[in-house]
């Protein structure tokens, strides 16, 4: 071989290495752009829809909407009269005003399906592996072993929903604030008087049953998963079956309005309205 012929081999393979160094390099700053990106901001959320996964950013605080002729304490005076009732935000599945925050006919307000695990994956039986109160906890919030042994009661296992630690991957609370039943931006407290009144589990409320906000999935309507900042109703579905509830990456379970529409046709899902409404935007992720 002539020496013409050998020397650029020679030289590419010399040179050969500060470039592969370099590409190492480029991928590694790649890879770790990729995964920033994918980070959540302190407010924001994920949830699904058209089965994708989609970011939310919450720009405002929730508001649980009250009107002059409900009386969500029932003391049997309406909040128009009542001014304790506004003291203390009262967010209520079941219960739906006429209007949103804005004072806009709810006809019209976009829909963000909040998914609870009402099932249990092992069972559960110990009372102690519920939620522990809220800090600061409402004047006799429902907590801890106390409402372990009331879910059991009423269920017959303490679901995923208010475990301190779910078997099954939820998107509140997130990972940026992993407290049981806190996510950005939301109530740390729900009232279930009424919706275990309509499942038949309990009579007619007399006063608010305060719980935790339970762990939970987001989905929103195909139509909704780029959407500018807006107020949302929250809409709780309760997910019956371990089958449907999606995986995080959103592989597998329902990730869609129209799953989650199947599902409760076939009597595996329960959806509810209620007077609780967030305020985001909406994008797909990357």
């Amino acid at each position: 071989m002539s020496r013409f012929e050998f020397q650029p081999r020679q030289t590419l393979e010399v040179s050969s290495r500060p470039i592969f160094l370099l590409l190492g390099i480029c991928l590694c700053l790649v890879l770790i752009a990729i995964g920033a990106s994918a980070q959540l901001a302190p407010n924001q959320t994920n949830g699904f829809g058209n089965n994708r996964l989609v970011t939310f950013t919450y720009l405002q605080n929730f508001d649980c909407v009250d009107q002059p002729l409900l009386d969500l304490d029932f003391n049997g005076i309406p909040a128009q009269s009542d001014p304790a009732e506004m003291q203390t935000p009262i967010c209520q599945p079941v219960t739906e005003p006429t209007q949103d925050p804005t004072g806009g006919n709810i006809k019209h307000t976009a829909h963000l399906y909040v998914f609870l695990p009402m099932f249990s994956v092992d069972n559960d039986q110990n009372p102690n592996d519920a939620m522990a109160c809220p800090n600061p906890a409402r004047p006799g919030e429902l907590c801890g072993s106390a409402l372990g042994t009331a879910l059991i009661s009423l269920f017959g296992f303490v679901p995923e929903a208010w475990k301190t630690h779910p078997l099954v991957p939820t998107q509140c609370p997130d990972p940026n604030n992993p407290v049981p039943g806190t996510c950005t931006m939301h109530a740390s407290s729900v009232d279930l008087s009424v919706t275990l009144h309509a499942l038949g589990k309990t009579g007619p409320p007399t006063m608010p049953i305060f719980v935790p906000t339970p762990n939970h999935d987001h989905v929103v309507d195909n139509s909704h998963v780029n959407t500018t900042p807006i107020w949302w109703e929250v809409r709780p579905v309760l997910i019956l079956n371990q089958s449907d509830w999606p995986a995080a990456d959103g592989s597998s379970g329902i990730t869609s309005s129209k799953a989650m529409d199947d599902a409760e046709d076939a009597g595996r899902a329960i959806e509810v309205g209620s007077n609780f409404f967030l305020f985001f935007s909406s994008h797909l992720s990357h």
